[in-house]
């Protein structure tokens, strides 16, 4: 390793003309990944409700469907506006009742049901628009927004496809927003921690280079999620920090005895590499944790963050130190004073008090740990969003006028006879909620007679071997009210159909709710095992992993609870990918305290010494970390109109702020009680026990 920093050292220019050059393709990479803004298209392909969204593609091509309402519209206006919405590019079809009908006729010529779906009390008519791609294809984002610059003011866009077109406008208007605000925030922290005036924006030049490259290195995933894109930066910002911090300290630490300042930084890589490469490992475990989950949008989230961290770590003893050299005159110049402290008197304190610290620590979490359970979750994506964005009025636009809130989409094997569907039709109507039913059989036994149906009519219902019915629902998709409704319904398909699908935005969030339960337990156990093994393998020990890992757990049930006590209402993937998130971002800290606590065990100092020296020598390090990584986080969730990217920044930020109060409060408490176990379950936790052992 010493071979290799002197290289890097010696080569710095080289490096930094590389890693320039670098950025070039990878800013290639990151402009060529598809980014994927619907969150349902990550659940597991064998569900139900997802084998009915192959069907709706492949064999109906109705791979996404958009309803417009029409307000005040003469029947000339509205054929001309469904002739533009025609002529769209990405558009396959519109369809009104001039497809079934001669405009000149009365509407009242047609069947009930299909007269009630097209038309309301009040005159108001609907548009159905079918696209030619899914609803997160780039080509039909493109006509959606193509689309809403053609309606006017009494013209009203809603379904999915629409609200997923207003989050990809919403994301890539803010994003440069939370880029701003992570990093403004994160240098305000690190100018009032560091007494180099320019340290901070050369970290920041520093983390430039790992975040393009791990953004540029995304094009060989396919695709990444929306939330993936948003959180990647601020994230990656606020778990790598550290790593430069620890640099930057070896290095000054380095320089008071080293003969020249290559030295100096030669050590400085030696010495941070093998520090950073323990903390890093349990940060990329407790991401790629993420990666047992079935909705695979963990795994987009996990592998993410966890290249991020690699490069990260790389970056760090590669960029960042060529960078330091190459700038050291002018760091060494310009200096100013320091506003975050070691925590003497903290440290004195938590040392003398241990013991009441700890009952009053274990009091306020026993509530805490019974709240986290009850704390309320929502699966509605669109609920996350602001109202106000044209494709969520749309959507209550047509609860308002059609009261249709969802639609489900139920699919059925062709060879179903007329009489069996009308069966089916008759029951799904039955079913509570459920206020329209419609088929082809509502054209056929209608006063249409056969021959006069349009084909394209019969290609809607009656395709790829399959038969269609869609049935309207009063009632919001991830409501108890309507996961109740699907159930019965799943009854009732089943009856006629054994292989007959549910799909549709309702059926998908219901599966969606029922996976998330799972993947919940599994996240957290997952991550709790793999940091668990890695500190045992670092440390050598059995019991420091239960400290440690129990210490940071705590932390994240604390944070948890707290939603339940403001009654606030959590969006599902919060609570899912939260405990991971802190768990692989701050049980750094507790590494970084344990580990200078048995270095002064070892310096022959007793186990309250020990902490005493520990937590005042590890409090800037962990103060300047964790309060970046707060405020690179905090300050997104304050300026984010998508509650989703906002509730989670804060919980993240929220949750950087308790780990670092219970690693500098309360694990040194701990260390100083549980110190003799440590020492019988710890390979060589001392190296001259006959000594420290007399001392203590």
């Amino acid at each position: 390793m010493e071979h290799f920093a002197r290289w890097i050292v010696k080569r710095r220019k080289l490096i930094l003309v590389l890693a320039v050059l670098l950025l070039i393709p990878s800013v290639f990479g990151a402009l060529g990944t598809y980014i994927n803004y619907d969150i349902l298209t990550y659940l597991p392909k064998d569900l139900d409700s997802m084998i009915g969204e192959t069907y709706l593609e492949d064999d109906f091509n109705m791979a996404s469907v958009s309803m417009i309402t029409v307000e005040n519209m003469s029947t000339p206006d509205t054929l001309k506006l469904k002739s533009d919405l025609e002529g769209v590019e990405g558009v396959q079809k519109v369809m009104w009742t001039s497809d079934f009908i001669d405009v000149t006729t009365p509407k009242e010529m047609l069947p009930s049901d299909i007269q009630k779906f097209f038309y309301n009390d009040s005159g108001a008519t609907m548009l159905i628009v079918q696209f030619d791609a899914p609803s997160a294809d780039a080509r039909t984002m493109n006509a959606q927004k193509q689309i809403k610059n053609i309606l006017n003011k009494d013209c009203f866009i809603g379904g999915m496809s629409a609200i997923l077109e207003d989050t990809k406008s919403l994301i890539n208007k803010e994003m440069p927003l939370y880029i701003l605000c992570a990093v403004g925030a994160s240098l305000l922290i690190l100018f009032l921690s560091l007494k180099e005036t320019i340290v901070p924006l050369i970290f920041m030049l520093g983390m430039l280079f790992p975040i393009v490259y791990n953004f540029g290195t995304n094009i060989f995933l396919g695709q990444i999620s929306y939330i993936t894109e948003a959180l990647a930066t601020v994230l990656q910002l606020g778990v790598t920090m550290d790593f430069s911090i620890f640099l930057l300290h070896r290095y000054e630490e380095e320089k008071r005895t080293a003969a020249s300042d290559e030295d100096a930084m030669v050590a400085a890589i030696k010495k941070t590499f093998s520090s950073i490469t323990g903390s890093s490992l349990t940060t990329i475990a407790g991401f790629l944790a993420m990666c047992t989950m079935q909705l695979t949008l963990g795994e987009d989230i996990g592998v993410v963050m966890a290249k991020g961290v690699l490069l990260g770590v790389i970056c760090t003893i590669t960029v960042l130190p060529s960078l330091i050299m190459t700038f050291r005159r002018a760091i060494e110049k310009h200096t100013h004073r320091t506003f975050i402290p070691k925590l003497k008197r903290t440290s004195n304190f938590v040392v003398k008090h241990r013991v009441p610290i700890l009952i009053a620590f274990i009091m306020i979490f026993i509530p805490f740990f019974i709240a986290q359970s009850k704390t309320s979750v929502y699966y509605t994506i669109f609920d996350a969003l602001p109202q106000d964005l044209p494709g969520i009025a749309g959507t209550n636009r047509l609860k308002e006028d059609f009261d249709m809130t969802t639609s489900h989409f139920i699919i059925v094997d062709d060879t179903l006879s007329e009489k069996n569907l009308s069966d089916l039709s008759d029951e799904l109507s039955g079913v509570d909620g459920i206020h329209q039913v419609l088929s082809y059989e509502k054209f056929v036994g209608g006063a249409i007679p056969e021959m006069f149906i349009p084909d394209d009519v019969r290609d809607i219902f009656e395709a790829g071997g399959h038969k269609m019915i869609l049935a309207n629902s009063s009632y919001k998709s991830g409501s108890d009210e309507q996961n109740n409704q699907l159930s019965e319904m799943i009854d009732i398909v089943k009856k006629y159909d054994p292989n007959g699908v549910i799909t549709g935005e309702g059926a998908m969030t219901k599966d969606l709710i029922e996976v998330a339960d799972v993947d919940f337990n599994n996240v957290n156990i997952t991550s709790i095992i793999v940091v668990f093994v890695i500190i045992a393998i670092v440390f050598r020990s059995a019991s420091v992993p239960v400290l440690l890992v129990a210490a940071i757990e705590s932390a994240i049930m604390i944070n948890l609870g707290i939603p339940y006590f403001t009654g606030t209402t959590l969006p599902f993937i919060t609570s899912i990918v939260i405990g991971t998130i802190q768990l692989g971002a701050t049980v750094d800290y507790a590494i970084l305290m344990t580990t200078r606590f048995r270095e002064e065990r070892n310096a022959g100092h007793t186990a309250k010494e020990a902490a005493q020296i520990a937590v005042e020598q590890c409090s800037q390090s962990i103060l300047t970390s964790g309060l970046t990584f707060f405020a690179a986080t905090f300050s997104v969730s304050l300026v984010s109109r998508m509650e989703l990217i906002g509730v989670l920044c804060k919980l993240i930020s929220r949750g950087a702020l308790i780990s670092m109060a219970v690693i500098l409060l309360v694990l040194p408490a701990l260390l100083v009680i549980t110190e003799p176990i440590l020492r019988k379950t710890t390979f060589h936790w001392l190296k001259k026990p006959e000594i420290t052992e007399k001392k203590a």
